[in-house]
């Protein structure tokens, strides 16, 4: 370790460290002036006079002092020396000191700002691999990821130069054309390339489509209960929410008459969320007759309709529109993982053009390789297989949850048909939803009240359960109920006993 002290100016290195010598005494000497240690004008010992008190070559304090100069910390003056510079190239860059209780009053958030962050999350998560009964999540442990990095190695090995540049807002158009083809196939429904936009997964959709479509002050109905996803990107529009109820068919389309006249409607009729109900085609074409009648959109939410059990997938709303009224959206983030950030929408051709100006005008577009890798993971059939081989999971991991509800939560909770999709709803008897859930998670048990998903404070909230079966295996199930059932003993003892004080 060597040491050169010269004014106020201290300077240290060491010989035996990694970072060359001239790069510790440029850090020393930048330190000292930057922390105010050597003031602007100060002199500067010589370089030969610093190399000579600390042992090195005087060519290596010259390269620290030329970088120095170079950045405009130091000057040189002929016959009089080296100063530091008077106005400093970068004082700002100082570190700042980070305040804790800052005294400043920042400007309040704006409404649609509050309203955003207090938009309750969709699923609540125990940190760590997935437990019972993990809401949102597919079966990563089935998904294929051999294949999956097959084909992306191939796509690396591929690369170009041209394919690093930016690519086209609507996406990469052999995804586009696989997509199309897909929906024709397994949705009952037609579109062509052209029609299709490659967004970041389905809420990406949902709030690009509800700015394009809405003004602030725009009337839109949604679900009751529904997702949180969709209230979220429609008070980002700044739109006016209506709630409309669900019953056992779905969106009551009657009921929606008698509220405020819509310039936009977002329903999940497939696979309604969160009560998974499927929207019975008189109430389907009903929606549609308003809609034409409005001169209104919908927004069809596609939602966990590939994995049905029993019978085949419903042909979606989309497919029944004639009027071009329906915009169709769609995610991978359920068939195959979340972390893609990958999902579609299928708008109609006169409104193409007005939604990629709109997606140019923010993120441009997703990640190339990804969409390319997609592209072939669906064009080579292996898209369909993993579906199938889902399907057949999905069922048995129902199977087991059904299973482990009977034998341990028999009378305080009954579960309701589970006709697709990757979660159950399950009604309690005389418990609080959200009580119960914390209860719940403190037994390392996920659950998500049925009443987070109810925004309309008018009525009486649903009280139930939402359990998610698609994350773990079935042989877990049967102790996540176990320990959801103690969790309703518990809470059934705390109102008890709140109920004697």
């Amino acid at each position: 370790m060597s040491e050169s002290i010269g004014g106020n100016l201290f300077v240290r290195i060491d010989p035996r460290a990694r970072t060359p010598l001239q790069t510790q005494i440029y850090g020393s000497i930048r330190r000292a002036i930057l922390e105010g240690v050597v003031v602007p004008g100060s002199r500067l010992p010589s370089s030969r006079g610093l190399a000579t008190d600390l042992g090195v070559s005087r060519t290596t304090t010259v390269l620290a002092f030329d970088q120095l100069a170079a950045e405009g910390y130091l000057t040189t003056r002929k016959g009089s020396g080296t100063f530091v510079t008077r106005e400093l190239p970068d004082d700002r860059l100082r570190a700042p000191t980070i305040r804790r209780d800052s005294s400043v009053r920042h400007p309040m958030l704006s409404r649609r700002g509050s309203a955003l962050a207090a938009t309750p999350p969709t699923a609540l998560k125990i940190d760590g691999p997935p437990r019972a009964f993990r809401l949102g999540t597919p079966a990563l442990d089935r998904f294929p990821i051999d294949v999956w990095t097959r084909l992306a190695s191939r796509r690396l090995k591929s690369m170009t130069l041209a394919r690093l540049d930016y690519g086209q807002p609507a996406g990469l158009l052999a995804l586009r054309e696989a997509i199309a083809e897909h929906v024709r196939r397994a949705r009952g429904t037609a579109c062509v390339a052209d029609q299709v936009i490659v967004v970041a997964g389905a809420q990406h959709g949902l709030e690009l489509i509800a700015r394009v479509l809405l003004d602030p002050g725009d009337v839109a109905w949604m679900e009751e209960p529904g997702y949180t996803g969709a209230h979220a990107a429609l008070i980002g529009a700044g739109a006016r929410i209506r709630h409309i109820r669900v019953d056992a068919q779905g969106l009551n389309v009657e009921a929606a008459r008698r509220t405020d006249r819509a310039r936009l409607v977002y329903v999940t009729p497939s696979h309604q969320f969160p009560l998974g109900v499927l929207m019975t085609l008189p109430r389907r074409l009903a929606l549609l007759a308003w809609a034409r009648a409005a001169n209104a959109w919908i927004i069809e939410d596609d939602y966990d309709s590939e994995f049905r059990y029993g019978t085949r997938p419903i042909p979606c709303l989309h497919g029944l529109d004639v009027d071009g009224r329906v915009i169709y959206v769609g995610s991978f983030s359920k068939t195959l993982f979340p972390a893609l950030r990958l999902g579609f929408l299928i708008v109609p051709l006169d409104l193409r053009d007005a939604v990629v100006g709109a997606r140019r005008a923010g993120d441009i577009h997703t990640g190339l390789l990804d969409q390319a890798v997609l592209a072939d993971f669906i064009a080579e059939g292996h898209f369909e297989r993993h579906l199938r081989r889902m399907r057949r999971e999905y069922h048995e991991r129902l199977e087991a949850l059904v299973r482990g509800a009977a034998r341990h939560c028999r009378g305080a909770l009954e579960l309701r048909q589970v006709p697709s999709g990757l979660h159950a709803v399950a009604d309690l008897a005389g418990v609080d939803d959200a009580r119960l859930c914390q209860e719940a998670r403190a037994r390392g048990v996920e659950v998500m009240p049925l009443s987070a998903y109810c925004f309309d404070r008018r009525g009486p909230a649903v009280q139930g359960l939402v359990l998610g079966f698609g994350a773990i295996r079935p042989e877990f199930f049967d102790d996540g109920m176990r320990k959801l059932a103690a969790a309703i003993d518990g809470v059934r003892g705390q109102m008890k006993r709140d109920r004697r004080t």
